[in-house]
């Protein structure tokens, strides 16, 4: 995140200053809290773990229908506008919903406010990465923006992992001190307050060079459908697919073992490995270019899903997911890296927030299906699932490695 290659280059922590790594941190941990925390609140105050899922699906498809087109909005008008009538409008949410559910109103309600939340919810990870790359493009030497870029890469992805394992915690805390309703109360304030100070933060002045005093991009929003681009997104959306069908059938297996409640910690054995070699990429050689890492990584996290249909134990199951931590973090980091390298001029935002939108569609399609295939036909089969998961990454990264070959993108990423 900070490599210089002179003593007269810039550092990314000195052009950002370290107030803005600090907001953007805990910015994140609304966003990491809502999911898990609609789904304490519903099944607390409706009874209704059907229910539950339903409505944390909601907030995924309000994302995933958004997410990119506040991103587009971004990139037009500024992330300061965006971000502030976002952080404002998504604690207003949060507020309504937690008022809804336990009221006696109907459940399509609910289901109607918690897509509120998901469209509404300010998307600081992926807006963070444009903010960045940004910087990097237009303030530091060209001859260290490649390698700023990947540690940047690194950084983020290992931040977002470390708050996707604290935020569900955080929300077991509130809930279980004081009352269910508390997480979302809790990240509506965190929303308001960090959000807001992400908004207003001076970076958030930073729009790219390549937008003219209108804000228009010079670059066709066509060029956001190129074949280059949207593997990215089918490659991401498998690593989504893979959070959300490996953390649903680890809580059935550890169920089936009467300790579901282990079902965290044991994630957090990929998690803690998978953010440990996100920060690793940084030092990886140029020569081991961004189509053979993709390629590299998402191979050995479909490795670690192939022991899935032979794990019998919590110690066994360990052994996979530490396997598969090796694969999955350096994979998104990747991914991310091709992104910034992809986005056409004046577009970072949308295309961040795509990839994104990308990451909570699969996830929560991953989680639905693997609930409703572990309710019906039990572990070992919705253990089946992440394999199909991790295949999707990975063919992905095999049809990125021939369309990297091009022209139009082999100068930057092969």
């Amino acid at each position: 995140m900070t490599q210089t290659h002179t003593s007269a280059q810039p550092s990314l922590l000195r052009i950002a200053g370290f107030p803005y790594f600090l907001i953007a941190f805990i910015a994140r941990l609304p966003f990491a809290m809502m999911v898990v925390g609609v789904l304490t609140v519903v099944v607390s105050a409706r009874g209704s773990l059907s229910l539950g899922g339903l409505t944390s699906a909601a907030v995924g498809l309000g994302t995933a229908c958004f997410g990119p087109l506040l991103g587009a909005a971004s990139d037009r008008f500024g992330q300061r506008v965006v971000l502030t009538i976002l952080a404002i409008a998504n604690g207003a949410m949060l507020v309504t919903f937690t008022a809804v559910v336990y009221s006696s109103t109907a459940d399509a309600l609910v289901l109607v406010s918690a897509f509120g939340i998901g469209a509404t919810a300010p998307q600081v990870a992926p807006l963070s990465r444009s903010r960045l790359v940004t910087m990097i493009t237009d303030r530091m030497p060209e001859a260290g923006r490649t390698r700023t870029i990947s540690g940047t890469m690194a950084y983020e992805s290992a931040a977002d992992e470390t708050v996707f394992v604290f935020g569900p915690f955080l929300v077991g805390i509130l809930a279980s001190a004081i009352a269910p309703w508390a997480p979302l109360v809790g990240a509506a304030i965190l929303t308001v307050v960090f959000v807001g100070a992400f908004a207003l933060h001076p970076s958030a002045r930073a729009v790219s060079q390549h937008r003219d005093a209108d804000g228009r991009a010079p670059s066709s929003a066509s060029e956001l459908f190129r074949p280059q681009l949207l593997i990215v997104v089918l490659g991401i959306l498998g690593v989504g697919m893979f959070f959300g069908t490996m953390l649903t059938s680890l809580t059935s297996f550890m169920a089936d073992r009467g300790a579901s409640e282990q079902a965290g910690l044991l994630y957090g054995v990929m998690g803690v490995g998978s953010a440990a070699l996100a920060l690793g990429v940084a030092w990886l050689p140029a020569r081991f270019s961004l189509r053979a890492r993709w390629l590299t990584f998402a191979g050995i996290l479909l490795a670690g899903t192939l022991l899935l249909p032979f794990v019998d134990s919590p110690a066994s199951m360990m052994v996979a997911l530490a396997i598969m931590g090796v694969g999955i973090g350096p994979t998104l980091v990747t991914q991310y890296s091709f992104g910034a390298a992809r986005s056409p001029l004046g577009r970072s935002a949308t295309v961040m927030t795509m990839l994104g939108s990308g990451v909570v569609v699969g996830q929560s399609l991953g989680a639905a299906v693997a609930g409703g295939i572990a309710e019906s036909h039990g572990s070992t089969a919705a253990l089946v699932l992440p394999i199909v998961a991790a295949g999707v990454a990975f063919a992905a990264a095999i049809a990125n490695w021939w369309l990297s070959a091009t022209p139009h993108s082999a100068a930057r990423t092969a």
